[in-house]
């Protein structure tokens, strides 16, 4: 036999398409070749997989000319997941390994050059796509790597730590290799505590509906005021995900390294630098990469001092927070990733910070009126508009800061949102940031005397279509965490107060 066919798999954005990975051995002058559309990482396979085979006690056919195809031909392949199914092709065409037994296999793997195997990126896309598409298949990876896939339920998944086991696991008289065990749940770690948070009633408040809701959050006041300690409290308020969205969410997280950041089922929080570029928020490269709004898919995105990161990175933002995902167009291919996370971002009123808060903190603005709107107009109007929730967030006395009352503990507030979320998902299978028109139109149930009131302040204060419809999403969430299935006046104007227009503009 010099021809041998592995099965194996690429990923392109979070899919993982099947490779076929031939491996041809034949007389000639000796050389070994990759075909394919295979990069850089790819073709130092060669030398990988050389020594690999080497150093497990195998003998490599020097006086071959050896051909590796990976097919189809016209999808590109980076990293270094084929190197296992290289080893195993070579290892099959010299008759080591009887190709029959490799038919119901699927390898991917990283060897180094004493012959382990490294761990590979995307282990929980390539599971899910082996899942779908052939279920009965055994899954083959790194022990790291198969221990995360391993929470895909369904699936065979098998575990080794060096080519050698998996070369005698495929030999006549050899023993399987074992199965993959999910990771253990880390300990729960409480975040910090809402209780933590002296004054600021309104801003508690806005973050509790925020959370009951999945509605954007802006948070403006003075350095101090609170905006960052209130951000921080927010994932504490959100119920944790569930198994399918734990999965989507960990298939994410591991396309952009080998492991989890965060335990599993928590929702993923990003934080990213003001200096972050688009390309750094949106994600991009070649091959595409998901970016900050994409790890952060089913979380959390803070984005702390607003107006200072580039103005691109900031409209880059605009369609993700409309529809939910990121396209990312090539010349010669496109990447989708999902984008549904819940923006929190916290900016000052002023280049200095100070506007508004002399009878707090004794200290004056002395930023002119041009100064102010300058620094304000770095976030336009497109990117404010979809925005549902805008918080002024104001500087707290020092003597309510030491003498205030601790107000509700986190998980106090996480029990009402909790129930609201319930409501939303039984009424409408989501929650109501993600209404489109029509199903805000048959869902929303204002009463009459709200109705007027709601006309009055669209066109009294200019809103927007978009801007009206997301003042009715916010009225909606109100209702849905006061247990009312219809919406009031108090509750619509209640909601009116989350869209006022940055102080000062």
């Amino acid at each position: 036999m010099t021809l041998a066919v592995i099965s194996s798999r690429a990923l392109d954005g979070v899919q993982a398409p099947p490779v076929q990975v031939e491996v041809h051995l034949a007389n000639g002058l000796p050389s070994f070749t990759l075909v394919g559309l295979a990069d850089t990482e790819v073709k130092e396979a060669r030398e990988r997989v050389r020594a690999a085979l080497m150093e497990s006690g195998f003998q490599f056919p020097h006086n071959k000319r050896i051909t590796v195809s990976l097919a189809p031909a016209d999808l590109p392949k980076e990293s270094g997941r084929f190197d296992l199914p290289i080893a195993l092709g070579i290892l099959a065409a010299q008759g080591v390994v009887d190709p029959a037994r490799l038919a119901r296999f699927e390898f991917a793997g990283e060897l180094s050059l004493a012959g382990g195997l490294r761990p590979v990126r995307g282990a929980i896309a390539l599971a899910l796509a082996v899942r779908q598409a052939s279920p009965g298949c055994c899954l083959v990876l790194p022990t790291e790597s198969a221990r995360q896939a391993a929470r895909v339920p369904g699936l065979d998944i098998r575990e080794a730590a060096t080519l050698a086991e998996v070369v005698e696991s495929l030999l006549p008289d050899g023993q399987a290799l074992p199965r993959a065990l999910g990771e253990l749940d880390p300990p729960s770690r409480p975040g910090p505590d809402l209780a933590e948070v002296r004054g600021q009633s309104a801003a508690r408040r806005a973050l509790e509906v925020a959370a009951a809701g999945g509605h954007s959050l802006l948070l403006i006041g003075p350095p101090g005021s609170g905006k960052s300690m209130l951000a921080q409290r927010l994932p504490g308020l959100l119920p944790p995900l569930d198994d399918e969205e734990a999965l989507e969410s960990a298939a994410l997280c591991g396309l952009g390294s080998h492991g989890l950041e965060a335990g599993w089922r928590t929702r993923p929080v990003r934080a990213p630098h003001h200096s972050a570029s688009a390309v750094a928020l949106v994600g991009g490269g070649s091959p595409p990469r998901p970016g900050e709004i994409s790890l952060a898919h089913g979380g959390v995105l803070f984005l702390d001092e607003l107006p200072e990161f580039a103005r691109t990175a900031l409209e880059a933002l605009r369609e993700p927070l409309e529809t939910g995902h990121i396209t990312i167009s090539r010349a010669a291919r496109q990447a989708r990733f999902p984008a549904r996370f819940q923006l929190v971002a916290a900016m000052n009123p002023c280049p200095c910070g100070w506007q508004g808060a002399f009878a707090a903190t004794g200290r004056a603005c002395r930023c002119s009126p041009e100064a102010i709107l300058r620094y304000q107009a770095r976030l336009s109007g497109p990117l404010l508009d979809r925005i549902d929730m805008q918080v002024e967030v104001p500087a707290v006395r020092p003597a309510e800061l030491l003498d205030g009352a601790m107000g509700e503990s986190s998980a106090l507030v996480a029990e009402r949102v909790l129930q609201a979320r319930q409501r939303q998902h039984s009424r409408q299978a989501g929650l109501n940031a993600a209404l489109d028109a029509g199903a805000l139109d048959r869902l929303i149930d204002l009463e009459p005397a709200a109705a007027a009131f709601v006309r009055a302040a669209a066109e009294r204060l200019g809103w927007s279509g978009r801007g009206l419809h997301r003042v009715l999403k916010l009225a909606r969430t109100i209702a849905d965490l006061a247990g009312s299935p219809t919406v009031s006046v108090a509750q619509v104007a209640e909601a009116v107060q989350y869209r006022r227009a940055l102080p000062g503009a």
